[in-house]
């Protein structure tokens, strides 16, 4: 009778905890939105309000992506960055392009690639889709755009993944150069683990992703288990890191749900509002 009781009480600690993981890992699907605030303006001058998407992989967000859409809206941006793997090598465009075109008819929106458009060996194709619906695709640019009287220079750079280190560091020479240091000099990129290259630039702002957070993300020391590029334990997976230049470095969780084979876990996909004060 006691063994029976015994092996009652370990199923139900077994089912218990089984229990906890599952209804933890639904509830970490659930999208949040990340606030930012960067003191980069003086007193007088309004803000700009910037919402950075990234590792969207086409991943579903309710009928014409409305759940994204309406929590993009809600912050009613300035403008929209769009850090890299946006599509996905593996999942349709379907739902990458109902919410890009959305987003295009209403805000100014900047893109780069990251290194699933690469691995779908169709980047190229995909680049001309972005800019044939209004997207600004920087690969090696930099576009100056004034909001509330503030200018901005954002550059971008494509995913390193079909660059070789000397390309991928020509196309940074080239959008730096055409910066002006009275401006605010914002760089979009895939890859946060760059970090000493980007250094050795005076970007106000990086924006990036690729790290999903380390897919289960470690609470309270905000550390990744494993992402790619930083290995186990990553460093730069989720929020704002001050480098070692003073430049802002904002990393997004990403929006990545079906498009992963490990679940989420302490990690809900992102969108980040970052507000520039």
């Amino acid at each position: 009778m006691k063994k029976k009781n015994k092996k009652h009480k370990r199923r139900k600690i077994i089912w218990g905890i089984l229990a906890f993981f599952i209804i933890w890992t639904i509830w970490s699907w659930v999208p949040v939105t990340e606030r930012i605030s960067l003191n980069l303006l003086g007193d007088s001058e309004e803000g700009v309000r910037i919402v950075l998407v990234t590792d969207l992989h086409s991943c579903y967000y309710g009928k014409n992506q409305n759940w994204l859409i309406k929590r993009i809206d809600k912050e009613n941006p300035d403008i929209i960055l769009m850090a890299g793997d946006i599509f996905d090598d593996k999942i349709g465009d379907k739902n990458t392009k109902i919410l890009v075109e959305d987003l295009v008819n209403k805000y100014p929106c900047y893109y780069v690639t990251g290194n699933h458009e690469y691995w779908s060996n169709r980047a190229d194709e995909m680049k001309d889709y972005m800019e044939s619906v209004g997207v600004h695709v920087l690969a090696g640019d930099c576009e100056t755009i004034t909001i509330a009287g503030n200018t901005l220079d954002i550059c971008g750079i494509d995913d390193p993944n079909d660059l070789t280190d000397k390309e991928w560091k020509d196309q940074l020479d080239a959008a730096y150069s055409k910066t002006d240091e009275s401006h605010i000099r914002i760089l979009v990129t895939h890859r946060p683990e760059k970090v000493d290259v980007y250094e050795n630039y005076d970007f106000d702002l990086i924006v990036a992703g690729h790290a999903h957070a380390g897919q289960i993300r470690i609470p309270f020391i905000n550390k990744g288990v494993y992402a790619p590029s930083q290995g186990f334990m990553a460093e730069y997976v989720s929020g704002l890191y001050t480098l070692s230049n003073g430049s802002n470095m904002v990393v997004s969780r990403g929006l990545a749900r079906e498009s992963t084979i490990a679940p989420r876990f302490f990690n809900h996909p992102e969108i980040v509002v970052i507000d520039i004060n």
